[in-house]
C-alpha cells in the first residue's frame, strides 16, 4: 500500500467542513419549517432529539466501517490522500489498490471511511448550533448552557480519537476509546433531551423513585458500560471467533486462556506487550471473558426490569429493557455460531448503544424519593 506522505493533512478540511455544513442543512431547515411556531426550547429539544438520531446512525455506521475492515480506507486524516473525497484521490487509491487487491485501501473501502467521516462533520455541525442556540436562549431555556458546550468539546475530543484511530493503525486501546466516546456522546445528548422535556410548562420533573430502586438502576447502568467495554475490546482485537459453539467455548466449560496478554491494553492491533504476534489463548480470554460478563449483566438487568415494572413512570423502561436484552442475546449468539455476520454484528452495537440511551433516559427522568419522616 502506497502511504501519503503525512498521516494527517489539513489541506482538505475547509471543504469537508463545507460538505458537514451542507449535511447539517437538511435538518436544520426542516426544524426551522415545522417549528417555528414553538418556543426555543421545543425547538432545542427537537434539534437534540434529531441530534440524537444521527449520533445513533454514526455509531452503527463506525461499526460498519469497523467490521468492513474500511478503518484505513483513506490511510491520512481528515480528508483521502490529501482529497475531500476518493474522487480526487482516484490514483492513489487505485495504485494501492492494485498492489493489494483485498486491501486495507480499496475504492469501496474508502468511501465507506470517508462517509463515516462525512457524517461525522454533519454531527459536528449539528452540535456547534445546538451549543450556539443553548448560549443565546439561555435566560429562556431549562437547560443550562454548559451541558451543550460540554457536549460540542465532547463532540471535538471524538474527532481526535477518529484521528488518533488513523494515524495510530487501529490501536486497539484508541479504537475502543472512541466507540466509547461515541456512546457517551449519546448520553449526553439523551440527558439533554430528557431534561428539556421536563422544563417544559406542565411537567411534573423527575419521577421519584425508592432508594434501593435508584441505587440499583445506577449499578446495573455501571455494569452495562463495563460490558460494552468489553464488547469493543473483543470486536477490535478481531476475538469474537475465538469461541465459536455455545454455550460452551472450544468444546470446554473452561477453555485455554491467557488473560494477562489478552487484556494487556497498550499494544498494537494482533501484538502482544511484546510485539510478538498474539497467541489463541489471548483471543479465547478476550472473547470469553465478555461472554461471562454477559451472563450477570442480564441477571441483573432482568431483575431491574420486573422490580420497576410497577413503578409509574418507568414500565417502559423495563419493556424496553428486557426487548434490549432479548436483542441482544439473538445478536451475540448470531455472531457466534453464524460466524460473525455483518448484520448480527452491527446490529450487537445498535443495541449496546439503544441500551445506553434508555439507560440515561431513566436515570435523567428519575430521581431518588425524599424519605417522609
Amino acid at each position: 500500500m502506497d502511504a501519503p506522505s503525512s498521516l494527517v493533512d489539513l489541506a482538505p478540511l475547509t471543504r469537508m467542513m463545507l460538505l458537514g455544513i451542507a449535511i447539517a442543512f437538511g435538518p436544520l431547515v426542516w426544524i426551522g419549517l415545522k417549528h417555528r411556531q414553538a418556543s426555543p426550547a421545543q425547538r432545542l429539544r427537537v434539534l437534540t432529539l434529531v441530534t440524537l438520531f444521527l449520533t445513533f446512525d454514526l455509531v452503527l455506521f463506525g461499526a460498519f466501517t469497523r467490521l468492513t475492515d474500511s478503518g484505513l480506507g483513506c490511510p491520512d486524516w481528515p480528508g483521502c490522500y490529501g482529497a475531500a473525497s476518493p474522487l480526487g484521490a482516484h490514483a492513489d487509491i487505485s495504485a494501492a489498490q492494485s498492489a493489494m487487491p483485498t486491501g486495507p485501501v480499496t475504492f469501496s473501502k474508502a468511501w465507506i471511511e470517508m462517509v463515516h467521516r462525512y457524517l461525522a462533520t454533519g454531527v459536528g455541525v449539528l452540535i456547534i448550533v445546538l451549543a450556539v442556540g443553548s448560549w443565546i436562549e439561555r435566560r429562556r431555556i431549562h437547560v443550562h448552557w454548559v451541558w451543550p458546550v460540554v457536549t460540542l468539546a465532547w463532540v471535538c475530543l471524538q474527532g481526535a480519537f477518529g484521528a488518533f484511530t488513523v494515524t495510530m493503525k487501529l490501536f486497539p486501546a484508541i479504537v475502543t476509546l472512541h466507540l466509547l466516546g461515541g456512546l457517551v456522546l449519546l448520553a449526553l445528548l439523551r440527558a439533554q433531551a430528557v431534561a428539556y422535556r421536563l422544563g417544559e410548562p406542565g411537567s411534573a420533573g423527575p419521577a421519584p423513585i425508592g432508594a434501593a430502586q435508584r441505587g440499583w438502576l445506577l449499578a446495573a447502568f455501571a455494569l452495562v458500560w463495563l460490558q460494552i467495554a468489553l464488547g469493543g475490546w473483543v470486536s477490535t482485537n478481531y476475538a469474537v471467533l475465538a469461541c465459536r459453539d455455545f454455550p460452551t467455548c472450544q468444546g470446554s466449560w473452561w477453555p485455554a486462556m491467557n488473560l494477562r496478554e489478552g487484556f494487556t491494553l497498550w499494544r498494537e492491533l494482533g501484538a502482544n506487550h511484546a510485539g510478538e504476534a498474539i497467541t489463541f489463548p489471548a483471543l479465547t480470554a478476550i472473547h470469553y471473558v465478555h461472554r461471562l460478563m454477559a451472563y450477570a449483566v442480564f441477571a441483573l438487568l432482568l431483575a431491574l426490569a420486573w422490580a420497576l415494572w410497577r413503578v409509574p413512570g418507568l414500565q417502559r423502561f423495563a419493556r424496553v429493557l428486557v426487548a434490549l436484552c432479548a436483542w441482544q442475546f439473538l445478536t451475540g449468539l448470531s455472531n457466534v455460531v453464524l460466524g460473525w455476520p455483518l448484520l448480527a454484528a452491527v446490529g450487537h452495537t445498535g443495541g449496546a448503544a439503544a441500551l445506553v440511551i434508555a439507560f440515561t433516559g431513566a436515570v435523567a427522568a428519575t430521581r431518588r424519593a425524599e424519605v417522609v419522616q
